[in-house]
C-alpha cells in the first residue's frame, strides 16, 4: 500500500473549505457530515501546527548591546 502524499497549507485550506461548503449545502446525510467534520478537523489540527512551526521559523537573530545572539519574534521587527 502506497503512503499517502502529504498535502500542503495551501492544499490543505481549500480541502477545509470544500467540506464547510458541501456541509453547508445540506445535502450530505448525517453520517456523512460527521465524518466530512471529523476529517476538516483533523486537518485543521495539522494546520495547526504547520503555523506554530512557520512562526517559530520566523525568528530573526540580532545583536544585542553586549555583542550577544537574541533571538526576537518577527514581529517585533516594527
Amino acid at each position: 500500500m502506497a503512503a499517502k502524499k502529504k498535502l500542503t497549507f495551501e492544499q490543505q485550506l481549500e480541502n477545509v473549505e470544500l467540506l464547510i461548503a458541501q456541509m453547508e449545502s445540506g445535502g450530505l446525510p448525517l453520517e456523512e457530515s460527521m465524518k466530512r467534520y471529523e476529517e476538516g478537523m483533523a486537518m485543521l489540527a495539522s494546520m495547526e501546527k504547520e503555523l506554530a512551526a512557520a512562526t517559530q521559523r520566523l525568528t530573526v537573530i540580532r545583536q544585542n548591546a553586549a555583542g550577544e545572539d537574541e533571538e526576537a519574534p518577527l514581529e517585533d521587527e516594527a
